[in-house]
């Protein structure tokens, strides 16, 4: 899962980083922390080894349905580019098929394929619209973002209340009925 040579070199500069610092990276707690640090790092940026339209072509199927599908709540975990520092929440995303449907499960994955990159929320958000264009070409297209940025809440502003909310939409969610309904069924609690 880990390549090895790059777990070494993150090591190393981490190793370094601790230390300008000022602590002491042979301190019994500090000991495996570049390493630790260096496989997370990987894990949290594993998306660029990925394939969005790859994942959603795994699971495509014809199918003559017409009416929007909605994937919500889809939990996010992301790194800002700016401090890298991490920032979390829901994306929502909805299309209307024209021919083709996905696996659920595949909309998630490209949510997690994109967030697993040091992103900016407003990047993100047009990514995963922008692959799901490509793969199913449908009529129309969704995607909300709700998250918390801990750039905003751990430094600078210190606002911890604060959340952050984007959106992208293509084809018929630019028609005001078909937006107003996605943004309704989003925010309804139906279950």
């Amino acid at each position: 899962m880990y390549n090895e040579s790059t777990t070494q070199t993150l090591i190393e500069h981490y190793t370094g980083i601790i230390d300008t610092l000022g602590e002491d990276t042979s301190r019994e707690g500090l000991v495996k922390t570049p390493e630790r640090i260096a496989k997370a790092m990987q894990f949290l940026t594993q998306g660029y080894n990925q394939d969005a339209i790859a994942v959603l072509d795994s699971a495509k199927f014809h199918e003559d349905v017409s009416e929007m599908v909605i994937v919500k709540d889809i939990e996010l975990y992301s790194m800002c580019e700016h401090h890298m520092l991490p920032f979390y929440g829901k994306a929502h995303v909805a299309y209307i098929p024209n021919g083709y449907i996905t696996g659920l499960s595949k909309i998630a994955r490209v949510v997690d394929i994109y967030s697993r990159r040091l992103q900016v929320q407003e990047r993100l958000t047009t990514q995963i619209l922008e692959a799901i264009k490509r793969s199913l070409n449908p009529v129309g297209i969704g995607v909300v973002i709700e998250a918390s940025h801990l750039c905003m809440m751990m430094r600078g502003v210190q606002k911890q209340n604060s959340v952050t909310t984007t959106s992208a939409f293509d084809g018929q969610f630019h028609k005001n009925e078909t937006r107003t309904e996605f943004l309704k069924l989003i925010s309804a609690s139906l279950h």
